[in-house]
């Protein structure tokens, strides 16, 4: 590729980054101080924040899991939290013995309670195995929250609360979702510590 081609190409992604960035947060904004109440509020109780998602979507779990078990901004504590994408001996036993809808839900059902909050990550909202995770929340009464693209998909009608990425472009869909999952973890950091 030429020089000028990729750097129109890299001039051209910032453009549609920043428009879907700053409609996500101005949609989105009050939505996102309401999952980090959520979050904050089930740390302080002794609960614990569960991820889950997939492809790029299944490393924004784990790196979201991570902030908040070592820390984001501030030396403190470690919080509860875990990517229910890790576990590969979990995961390909439940797609094994049940089916790949499975993989989150028993996880779910085994790792949650009335206490603790599933954060969902998928950008189109289609995927099964994240409805099925959003169902299962409701069943053992944890809080959910979505963070989707383009219209919400079939998940978006499974979750308590929804923060829509306003694109069906992927890749800028997956980065506004780690900037949102960076946001949280400074609010409830914040909330819990400074």
């Amino acid at each position: 590729m030429q020089e000028t081609h990729a750097s129109l190409l890299i001039e051209s992604s910032l453009r549609a980054l920043v428009d879907v960035l700053e409609g996500g947060v101005h949609k989105h904004s009050g939505r996102l101080i309401e999952a980090a109440r959520i979050v904050t509020a089930s740390l302080e109780t002794g609960g614990k924040l569960l991820i889950c998602g997939n492809g790029g979507s299944a490393a924004d779990a784990q790196h979201i899991a991570a902030e908040f078990v070592n820390r984001f901004r501030l030396e403190r504590r470690a919080l509860p939290a875990v990517a229910l994408t890790t576990d590969s001996s979990v995961l390909t036993s439940i797609a094994n013995d049940y089916s790949f809808d499975e993989v989150f839900a028993k996880q779910v059902a085994a790792l949650a309670g009335p206490k603790d909050v599933l954060l969902a990550i998928s950008t189109s909202g289609a995927s099964p195995n994240i409805r099925r995770a959003l169902d299962t929340s409701r069943h053992v009464g944890a809080r959910s929250i979505l963070f989707t693209g383009g219209t919400g998909g079939e998940a978006a009608r499974h979750a308590e609360l929804v923060l829509c990425a306003p694109s069906a472009d992927t890749p800028r869909i997956q980065e506004v979702h780690i900037f949102w999952g960076h946001v949280l973890c400074e609010l409830v950091e914040r909330s819990l510590f400074a």
